[in-house]
């Protein structure tokens, strides 16, 4: 029984791993995305003012086309939200490593110790379990994209400690 529950607990672990490490890698897309998409707005504005104020016919139909342009980059902004978009993903990367912190002091110190009995020990993991099914109907799906980029990241010793390195 308690080699099952170790096991469930480290899956929650990974699980968490995996959800956290893409979301971060979401939420960075979206502010990088709101940065690529927001400079070019306000360039573009200040370039259609000035030819807007230019004394020269030719400067006015240019005006008229980056404003048209600075319309567009604006409205799909607006739509897209990046920054609203940036902070759910960044959030729900927290939640994710919270939790997971909180199953790996469960398996490394509360299941070996503090918890004696086996009915406290479930109940401990059911708890750990709960958490993360909310999270997961809570928070927004990551892209298949971000999912892969997470796992490469993972495997290549992005999210290992130094400490559990050592013998």
């Amino acid at each position: 029984m308690r080699n099952n529950i170790l096991k469930e607990t480290k899956r929650i672990e990974e699980d968490c791993l995996y959800s956290a490490k893409g979301h971060f890698i979401v939420s960075h897309f979206w502010t990088t995305f709101h940065i690529w998409i927001g400079i070019p707005i306000t360039v573009l504005a200040f370039t259609a003012g000035v030819f807007a104020l230019s004394k020269f016919d030719n400067h006015a139909i240019l005006a008229g086309i980056i404003s048209i342009i600075v319309t567009i980059l604006t409205a799909v902004n607006l739509f897209l939200n990046p920054n609203q978009k940036s902070a759910i993903h960044r959030d729900a990367g927290n939640k994710y490593n919270a939790l997971r912190n909180q199953t790996r002091i469960f398996y490394g110190i509360d299941y070996n110790g503090i918890l004696k009995s086996e009915q406290e020990i479930v109940n401990k993991l059911k708890d750990l379990s709960e958490q993360r099914d909310k999270l997961n109907q809570e928070t927004p799906q990551i892209p298949r994209w971000a999912y892969k980029k997470a796992k490469i990241g993972i495997e290549g010793g992005e999210a290992s400690y130094k400490i559990d390195e050592e013998k």
